[in-house]
């Protein structure tokens, strides 16, 4: 029996996860645990979650597996410095100190924090990135593509998985990155950068893609087969902390939008051209890859592969017709990579079995779970009231209470990996309310009413309402609802599309039970599934989380394992800190 411990920390959404045997058993965002959004910090937290998951001690530990290497990133660093100095010298001055405080001594730092003894071992970024959806993924043999802002030198990977591993035959380097490219406009339509790129997305359907051309021309030169450079006489990144620069704001005609000010359709405009510039590098790396490769199955990850619209349009308009991205997978996931790049490249365990490969992750629900005696624990600590109801009893009362217009707090079994809830800490509503989306946006989530919900639907009635012919259960693959099928308008973005959660029993018994009931009750088997949290927050994890959102926000209910509070029948809230002071918008 073998256990692989991947830890990624330090620059953002710091993560645990842990293997046994080559299967992931236990794997959790730091944020999780200290409430923290997009945590960086080393995941001691998480490790110690993933360690008690097992039901080991960090003694039975075979091997640590950090997920990128921090040697080559400083020769990156350094490589930057030299070929922008003098300019870049303050910057570099200030941001060197911090990284060899911590990156550098990445391997005493695992021992101190976590009491590990034995060896430790480095993976790339982008081979981690590569390795989590892989190894993770049911193909024998694929294409590979990872895309972020940058690892150690490479921004963009190509590559070919056959067997027991896969190799990278093609990247592209910084600064020449696709990812900062996106992150840049994100910062330059007021959102948060490494947080709020989703917001891009989601504004991009408003507007018209008039500025396209402008970034093809200026700030982007594309080949063929997908490998670009970005003009750097635009990017500040590699003098200063910021992306963008003065003249970045001269090619658009203006400043930077500020944060929380009223957009226009000028920044519709501009979310919608980057947006469609993304795409088509996107697909014009995954018709070299096919081309290079020969491959029909494609596995994705890195920040851009959470990129739902592009990838919905890989399976449209490219020749891969099934797609895997696992659902962490941002830099959080690379934790997951790293351990399964220990397991299988240092260890050497094979990943066939029969001829067929062994699958490194059957569910997404890696995190804490808490019984109902703990749940009670926790709600009576609150002065919680609550009505203890059999399963039966308590699906068939939530989903009609969906249905009559109701909006339920859902928290049940493990804490779901990645950023998307799926179904375990997931607020829940009625799409065929018009009004539902506005809502739970501006009610509910304290969020800008522009932004989508997902459709979590029945898998096997997934066809009768989306164009989609694969499953897509992380909620990564966005398609057009179905001509006649415009009953659900609240997860209908305003272009028609939606980003989809297929659910089967298999993958998820209670939720899927609950959409059952809701469609014997309606004839529609959809629902909405939001992330359990506020803006400026992270999911929620423990019951005592749940409650607090249910009580801060206009939720009706809350569902917490088998007991259902109702708002009406609760204590007055009284706020244990400042919580209007300490709200961050993302």
């Amino acid at each position: 029996m073998a256990y692989v411990l991947g830890i990624s920390c330090f620059y953002h959404d710091s993560a645990a996860a842990l293997l046994k045997d080559g299967v992931a058993v236990a794997a959790a965002q730091e944020e999780r645990f200290t409430r923290k959004k997009h945590d960086p910090d080393f995941p001691v937290n998480a490790v110690k979650y993933t360690l008690s998951e097992a039901g080991i001690t960090i003694d039975d530990v075979d091997l640590v597996v950090f997920h990128e290497k921090p040697l080559q990133k400083l020769e990156r660093i350094m490589e930057s410095f030299m070929a922008t100095y003098p300019k870049n010298y303050p910057f570099f001055v200030s941001s060197l100190p911090g990284f060899l405080g911590e990156k550098f001594w990445m391997g005493e730092i695992i021992r101190k924090k976590t009491g590990y003894k034995k060896k430790v071992i480095y993976s790339e970024h982008h081979i981690s990135h590569a390795a989590s959806s892989f190894y993770c993924s049911p193909f024998s043999s694929c294409g590979v593509l990872t895309v972020d802002g940058v690892g150690e030198f490479d921004t963009s990977t190509l590559g070919h998985g056959k067997g027991e591993h896969f190799e990278l035959l093609k990247e592209i380097r910084f600064p020449h990155s696709l990812g900062l490219l996106y992150s840049a406009f994100t910062s330059y339509l007021g959102f948060k950068v490494n947080s709020a790129e989703y917001k891009v997305m989601g504004l991009a359907p408003y507007g018209k893609p008039v500025y396209a051309d402008l970034i093809f021309d200026k700030l982007i030169s594309v080949k063929d087969d997908g490998s670009f450079r970005l003009n750097m006489e635009y990017f500040a990144f590699l003098e200063e902390k910021r992306l963008i620069n003065r003249k970045f704001c001269n090619l658009f005609g203006a400043e930077p939008r500020a944060p929380e000010s009223k957009l226009t359709q000028r920044e519709f405009d501009i979310a919608q051209s980057v947006q469609k510039v993304t795409e088509d590098v996107v697909l014009k790396m995954c018709n070299h890859l096919h081309e290079m490769t020969g491959e029909k199955k494609l596995v994705m990850a890195g920040g851009v592969a959470l990129n739902c619209v592009a990838n919905g349009k890989i399976i449209k308009q490219t020749a891969f017709k099934e797609i895997y991205v696992q659902p962490a997978a941002g830099d959080a996931g690379c934790s997951l990579g790293g351990a399964l790049m220990g397991y299988y490249g240092y260890l050497k365990h094979s990943r066939l079995k029969g001829g067929k490969p062994i699958v490194s992750m059957h569910s997404p629900y890696l995190g804490p779970e808490y019984s109902d005696e703990e749940i009670r624990k926790q709600l009576d600590a609150q002065h919680a009231v609550y009505h203890e109801l059999g399963k039966e009893k308590l699906l068939k009362e939530t989903a009609k209470r969906i249905a009559d217009g109701k909006v339920i707090g859902w928290h049940q079994g493990r804490m779901e990996w990645g950023p998307r809830a799926l179904g375990n800490r997931s607020i829940l509503a009625d799409a065929r309310d018009p009004k539902m989306k506005d809502i739970v946006n501006l009610k509910i989530k304290f969020r800008e009413s522009f932004r989508p919900f997902a459709p979590a639907v029945m898998y096997e009635k997934m066809g009768e309402y989306f164009d989609l012919e694969q499953e897509s259960p992380y909620m990564l693959l966005v398609a057009q609802v179905q001509p006649g099928k415009r009953v659900i308008p609240s997860v209908t973005h305003v272009d028609g599309s939606a980003r989809i959660q297929s659910v089967t029993r298999e993958q998820n018994e209670l939720f899927y039970d609950l959409i059952h009931e809701f469609y014997k009750l309606t004839k529609v088997p959809i629902i909405i599934n939001t992330s359990f949290n506020v803006r400026g927050e992270p999911i929620v994890n423990t019951p005592t989380d749940s409650y607090t959102c249910f009580m801060r926000t206009n939720m009706d209910d809350l569902v917490a394992g088998n007991f259902m509070m109702h708002k009406r029948e609760q204590p007055n809230w009284v706020e244990h800190e400042d919580w209007q002071k300490k709200f961050v918008p993302d």
